[in-house]
């Protein structure tokens, strides 16, 4: 039975490999831009936490032994080991408030340290990730291009006007046919996802701080998170933070393979640190809808994983028939938990160029071991799992599909795969016509 979650933050890189491969840390660091000098501190500080830990452990024995010595004796001499035990007890409860000091040292200073990138992820920042591939052709238009604004606006799907009058910039409704199209393309993601063996989820979009944080959200990103200070509770930006969390202090049976879940939901993104980027139309808002991909496997199997979430992503680009490109994201533009992520970024006539539809990420075990998700080995010994998450579809979607299927007179072809999901329409016409 699952119980009622973990109390307390979980190590967050393996101490092992801190210990026997601090190098490996080091170069971690090192290519994504980060202090090396971190992994310094947190050895000196690992060998303060277990000193302190040795001696709290031995003074407790012999104040233990001392009590049994006393229970024995009578006279001067309990007199004498009485005295001893007090001034015992005193040096216990010194070396455990400094075993507690030292420990706390650690702990805060390890939390900040974000997972070990895997061989052969671009090092530097947003700029410096590999192309690993192409698909399709960037279409040339015989007229000029409307962006996903102008058409939304014509065809009666997107209304940015209103959305800002109820709850300010980067909100929006999407009406009549925008909200069919979303509903089309999210009712097309959950059936791939059923299809090929994901458990689909309606996660709360509320979640509890040790979830929050206990997926790497709240460290360098805590800024884009909203939180709700009254109710101690956070809006997730992805689906990925409560089935996260879904496993939390379980022991799981993945003796058949990955468990693998797709979890529908409203997401939130205080967008912090946009002011300026991208505030015409639906790609960069608060609010979106979106399926999101999330598999729980054995470490060993992860990397494995990782290419499949990508492969289920692609399936789903090709439905919408878009250009789009497979990017290696460079290790100073991955997230606090991610060892490596894929990007799909499609092609964006108006922009002229290609910008993010999905990403996948390989977490490894960083985000099981701060939650307590483990499985049996072989042998029946319990072991951190690794967790991957990635997008199935979103509402930035629909920004290029507008786009790419735009006709000259303002109408839009509905991609074929999707037209089963909106009662068999083609075309979508312009309000009016």
């Amino acid at each position: 039975m699952p119980s009622a979650g973990p109390s307390t933050l979980r190590d967050v890189i393996d101490l092992r490999i801190l210990r026997e491969d601090p190098d490996q840390v080091r170069a971690s660091q090192r290519a994504r831009g980060e202090d090396q000098g971190v992994v310094d501190r947190l050895l000196s500080l690992d060998a303060e936490r277990r000193s302190a830990i040795a001696t709290a452990d031995q003074l407790r024995a012999e104040h233990k032994a001392l009590g049994k010595q006393i229970g024995k004796a009578s006279g001067d001499e309990r007199e004498s080991l009485l005295a001893k035990g007090k001034e015992l007890a005193a040096q216990v409860k010194e070396a455990e408030a400094e075993q507690t000091r030292a420990s706390d040292e650690f702990e805060q200073l390890h939390r900040t340290v974000p997972n070990l990138i895997i061989d052969g992820v671009p090092a530097g920042g947003e700029d410096d990730f590999e192309v690993l591939k192409h698909v399709g052709t960037p279409r040339e238009f015989d007229f000029t291009p409307r962006d996903h604004l102008d058409l939304g606006e014509r065809l009666g799907a997107i209304d940015m006007e209103r959305g800002a009058k109820v709850s300010g910039a980067r909100f929006y409704f999407l009406t009549g046919v925008g909200a069919q199209l979303q509903l089309a393309l999210l009712n097309m993601a959950a059936a791939q996802a059923g299809a090929t063996g994901f458990e689909l989820m309606v996660p709360p979009v509320l979640v509890r701080p040790e979830i929050m944080g206990g997926t790497g959200f709240l460290g360098a990103h805590a800024d884009e998170v909203y939180n709700l200070g009254e109710d101690d509770l956070y809006l997730v930006g992805t689906s990925e933070v409560p089935l996260a969390g879904y496993h939390a202090d379980e022991i799981i049976d993945l003796r058949a393979g990955a468990k693998r879940y797709a979890g529908w939901s409203t997401c939130f993104r205080r967008e912090a640190g946009s002011y300026g980027k991208d505030t015409r139309g639906i790609l960069r808002v608060h609010q979106f809808d979106k399926i999101e991909m999330f598999a729980y496997c054995k470490p060993e199997d992860a990397e494995a994983e990782h290419e499949k979430l990508l492969a289920f992503e692609e399936d789903m680009l090709a439905k919408i028939e878009v250009p789009y490109r497979v990017i290696d994201t460079a290790a100073g533009d991955l997230g606090t938990s991610a060892a490596r992520k894929y990007d799909c970024e499609a092609w964006i006539p108006t922009q002229e160029t290609y910008r993010e539809l999905t990403s996948t990420s390989n977490c490894t075990t960083f985000q099981a071991r701060r939650l307590g998700v483990r499985h049996r080995d072989a042998s029946g010994k319990p072991q951190t799992v690794a967790t991957l998450n990635g997008t199935l579809a979103t509402t930035r979607w629909l920004v290029a599909i507008l786009e790419n299927h735009q006709l000259a007179d303002g109408s839009v072809r509905v991609p074929e795969a999707m037209r089963p999901f909106l009662g068999g329409r083609e075309v979508l016409s312009p309000v009016g016509e």
